[in-house]
């Protein structure tokens, strides 16, 4: 059954992550209905999904079901489902199951991976854009270690235990120091088969340092902390190709790799149903100060997939949670007063990025931290974003317990099986 309109505008939002949860938070109830569209039924924290990989948190700990969030919100629903075409002239939305008319649209439904051109990496490559990607890649490591551990010959156990990152931002560097963490201080305690220097971590990089979008101390004790983890790092080059487990760089150089993990960069999706000039680089919506999708004054774009220009940011705004968050903000100031006045300006917090345990970098305005102030700062900050008292609970005392012993017990190898086909299955591919 659908909301009750009475009279209100009725508000569809594509995309449940930070831009959509906080759109439908600040939203008058008095004058809105609202539905909310996502494939998945719950809201998730992507800052986090490197430690669901690295077996640090489960994924309760840090998603949050859509329905329990609005089941005290009377004006809003939720119907899981892809969104497949928007139709700007009939004001509709269509998934695989259903189409739903709209008076405003709100799209939010964020990005994927950019493989830049090779496009059978898709098949080949560990990527961290969902709390599923993020299983994956969580099984494949661990699966690499019971593996090594019950392998006799010393090659193919270093061959089991090769990793490549590619991409040194924020993800990358946080992966491959979680994994640093597992080679320098759960290998020698649980999995005494294994030397500690058979595992290999790589990080290729395009770019002259690690975490370029951040001050250029940050990325100095980034580096250092790195090195402390025993990860290595490739500077200045880029992947060509992957292939027989082997990473062709720009260099010339070759790396055998049987786990390459993808963190490089992020694209949008086209939404079937929009002319070609609505698109910026990249597959995000060209939207104005206000966010409305350029040439569509009731259909509006926010968070990742949305592209705006400004003086400060003659690329566009990054691709960040706090711009979601202060787009939506916006927007439904905006929209509770019937009126377009208010033009979004980015307020910059500051950003900030954890290499390990007591090793974390911030650039908070004019102030840089480092070393365990930065990683306290870094927790408090993710600690207070995450959806729900029980999830807020549950990863504070997991990091305290893994903080105090150096272990977890979420190092889970659970693959699942094969359901009976289901024919939406296929509807969702269509």
């Amino acid at each position: 059954m659908g909301v009750e309109n009475n009279g209100k505008k009725h508000v569809v939002i594509i995309g449940g992550g930070f831009a959509g949860i906080n759109v439908i938070k600040k939203l008058d109830k008095k004058k809105f209905t609202i539905t909310l569209i996502d494939r998945h039924n719950f809201h998730s924290f992507p800052p986090l999904f490197y430690q669901i990989a690295s077996s640090g948190l489960d994924t309760g700990s840090i998603s949050f079901p859509f329905r329990r969030e609005i089941r005290h919100m009377r004006h809003v629903r939720f119907h899981m489902g892809e969104v497949k075409k928007v139709d700007t002239t009939a004001k509709t939305v269509t998934t695989q199951f259903e189409t739903i008319s709209y008076d405003y649209l709100v799209i939010a439904a964020g990005t994927t991976n950019n493989f830049f051109g090779m496009d059978e990496l898709r098949d080949k490559v560990y990527t961290l854009k969902s709390v599923a990607e993020a299983i994956r890649l969580r099984n494949e490591i661990l699966d690499r270690l019971e593996r090594a551990s019950i392998e006799k010959n010393p090659e193919r156990k270093k061959q089991l235990l090769s990793f490549v990152v590619i991409g040194a931002g924020p993800t990358g560097v946080e992966v491959a120091g979680a994994i640093g963490e597992m080679k320098r201080y759960i290998i020698p305690r649980e999995y005494p088969e294994i030397d500690k220097n058979d595992l290999k971590i790589l990080i290729v990089e395009g770019a002259d340092r690690v975490l370029r979008t951040m001050s250029e101390d940050a990325s100095r004790h980034a580096r250092e902390y790195l090195g402390h983890l025993m990860v290595d790092v490739k500077l200045n080059t880029s992947m060509l190709g992957y292939d027989n487990n082997m990473v062709k760089l720009a260099n010339g150089e070759e790396v055998y790799c049987e786990t390459l993990i993808w963190t490089a960069g992020i694209v949008g999706e086209p939404i079937s149903g929009f002319e070609d000039s609505v698109y910026a680089k990249g597959g995000r919506f060209k939207v104005d100060s206000c966010n409305r999708v350029y040439g569509h004054d009731d259909i509006f774009a926010l968070g990742d997939i949305a592209y705006l220009e400004s003086p400060k940011y003659p690329r566009g705004y990054p691709q960040l949670a706090q711009v979601a968050i202060q787009q939506a903000r916006c927007l439904c100031e905006n929209l509770n007063k019937g009126e377009f006045n208010k033009t979004f300006e980015y307020n910059d917090k500051g950003s900030m990025a954890t290499v390990g345990r007591n090793r974390a970098v911030a650039d908070l305005h004019k102030l840089h931290m480092y070393g365990r102030p930065a990683w306290v700062t870094w927790m408090f900050i993710h600690l207070i974003s995450i959806l729900g008292m029980r999830n807020k609970l549950t990863v504070l005392i997991n990091w305290i317990w893994a903080y105090c012993t150096y272990s977890t017990s979420l190092r889970l190898l659970v693959r699942p099986t094969k359901y009976p086909y289901r024919h939406h299955w296929d509807l969702a591919k269509e």
